[in-house]
């Protein structure tokens, strides 16, 4: 089943300095600059490993960014212990349909500070993809309360500009006081972009360190 697209950051990188800094001002896609003052939904960018929850032809089956990525023991153990004994409920809410969740695995020992997020490593969704459809954000919520998961939060909306100033400033996890890794950022109508791709982009914290 597909892997999750490629979240281009908001402004390009800087081949003078070997792609490690912004070209502040300079937006990644034509896309982007087009609707730079329209308004974006921000959402809390979690500091986690990609992961992929798969239902095909009945089964549940999970991956990693890509198919050849590897997923930790522990993340899988928990990783079934949340969605095996939900088989029932997945067949009664998507019937044949291939359905795909996206979330990141987060937790101590899955990236560095890891462990500020919560005290066992878990699954937050942040996207469902049904067939071909991507589902908007109150369907997701929806599901998720279904499925009794957590769903990123929403830490605000606005402008571009104002997801870039938000993020150089930085601010507290939703999780606790620690320094949030960075925003997500959808157009509030999500839009897909002339190549068939979506229109969605990002930003970190450390990007302006």
């Amino acid at each position: 089943m597909k892997t999750y697209h490629k979240i281009p950051t908001v402004y390009a990188r800087d081949p003078q300095t070997n792609y490690k800094s912004l070209l502040i001002g300079q937006f990644a896609t034509p896309e982007l600059d087009y609707l730079q003052h329209n308004t974006w939904v921000f959402t809390e960018k979690v500091d986690g490993t990609n992961i992929r929850v798969m239902f095909e032809n009945g089964q549940i089956t999970f991956g990693g960014k890509t198919d050849k990525a590897l997923i930790q023991a522990s993340l899988v153990n928990k990783l079934n212990e949340i969605f095996l004994p939900q088989i029932e409920t997945f067949k009664e809410l998507f019937n044949d349909a291939e359905v795909c969740m996206y979330g990141e695995g987060y937790g101590p020992k899955i990236q560095k500070g890891g462990g500020n997020y919560r005290k066992d490593q878990s699954f937050v969704l942040f996207d469902i993809r049904i067939g071909e459809w991507w589902l908007k954000r109150e369907d997701i919520e929806d599901i998720a309360k279904k499925f009794g998961l957590d769903v990123v939060p929403i830490i605000g909306e606005g402008t571009l500009k104002e997801m870039v100033n938000k993020a150089k400033k930085g601010f507290n996890s939703i999780w606790g006081d620690f320094a949030a890794e960075g925003i997500v950022a959808r157009p509030k109508t999500e839009l897909i972009a002339r190549n068939g791709l979506r229109i969605i982009t990002k930003i970190k914290f450390k990007d302006f360190i």
